[in-house]
């Protein structure tokens, strides 16, 4: 793509894990980016020095039209939002104004303002429990908890308003996202995270006395549940070449699965870590979680065939060595 060709883009939570990744690609690849994070679960240290950031929330709409004016915005990548599953269940109405109603602002602003590109970061979830693995963009949406129908419900937003005005959108479905930037510029900092991957490596470092497997009776070879691992950097990667591919097809719209078409299981994640970082991580067998598929495995047919993506980290101990050198880079007070 041409420079001219490159808008200037802002992405909305690109203090966070997976936004962080997209705003080293977008940077990597030539790109003006500006970054809109409220900090509540990012870090500011994960935006690279030189890249404008505003402090602030989507919702304040006056914020949002100050970064279009100083930065000459052209397109939208948009992270920002809430993602424990089992919080969405526990606090129904945050999941739908923080993931639902702020991206409806955020969109009416595009809207109004011009902006013709959207990114939206969505997820595997509004499959809910698929009929059939691996899942392609055409099966069954149908959310199992609020976090994956806030995410349908904006879909569905982008797809009605790329219909009524001059805007495209690409909604990127996430299978399970892991490992950490491989020059060490950033990875998932949460306290308290839930990822597998994050939760191994922290067990492996001794900062976590054991893991717990959820269920050992699935219909899965080994019994534990079977997941779609897709490293952070190629995920980023294809938020760019997505972005590229709406710059030039202004008339269409897509959705589409971000995952490698491999599952490994929880047993399987388990002893890659114990294998990358040379230890025996105690596990704790627990009963299954309501609502987890035995698997969930992407097809990603359709990203491969629309785009010119070529993951770089398709390897599960690849993504575990990452996770892990990233997490050995984390000093945490006591």
């Amino acid at each position: 793509m041409s420079e001219k060709s490159k808008l200037p883009v802002l992405v909305t939570g690109g203090a966070g894990y997976i936004g962080s990744h997209a705003v080293l690609a977008l940077r990597d690849a030539g790109w003006a980016v500006s970054v809109i994070d409220n900090l509540v679960t990012g870090f500011r240290t994960a935006v690279p020095e030189g890249v404008p950031f505003y402090e602030g929330d989507i919702a304040d709409r006056a914020l949002l039209d100050r970064i279009v004016d100083e930065q000459g915005i052209g397109a939208i990548m948009h992270f920002a939002g809430s993602i424990v599953v089992p919080e969405s269940v526990s606090d129904p109405l945050k999941y739908y104004d923080n993931n639902t109603v702020r991206t409806r602002g955020l969109i009416e602003m595009a809207v109004d303002r011009g902006i013709r590109h959207f990114i939206f970061s969505s997820t595997a979830a509004t499959y809910g429990i698929p009929e059939v693995t691996p899942v392609t963009e055409t099966a069954s949406l149908s959310p199992i908890n609020p976090y994956g129908w806030s995410k349908l419900m904006s879909e569905q937003m982008l797809r009605d308003v790329s219909a009524a005005h001059r805007m495209n959108h690409c909604a990127l479905r996430y299978f399970n996202v892991a490992g950490a930037d491989p020059d060490g510029r950033s990875g998932q900092a949460t306290r308290n995270a839930t990822h597998l991957i994050k939760v191994g490596v922290e067990a492996a470092l001794g900062k976590r006395d054991q893991v717990a497997v959820f269920g050992t009776d699935y219909a899965t070879p080994d019994g534990t549940g079977v997941r779609d691992y897709i490293h952070v950097s190629d995920l980023a990667a294809a938020h760019v070449l997505a972005l590229e591919h709406l710059i030039a097809e202004p008339e269409k719209s897509m959705q589409m699965n971000c995952g490698y078409g491999r599952g490994y299981s929880v047993l399987e994640v388990l002893d890659a870590v114990d294998r990358v970082a040379g230890t025996t991580i105690r596990r704790e067998l627990m009963p299954r979680r309501p609502g987890d598929p035995d698997a969930l495995v992407s097809d990603p047919a359709l990203i491969r065939a629309t785009l010119p993506w070529q993951p770089r980290f398709n390897d599960l101990d690849l993504i575990v060595k990452h996770a892990l050198e990233w997490e050995r880079s984390l000093e945490r007070p006591d």
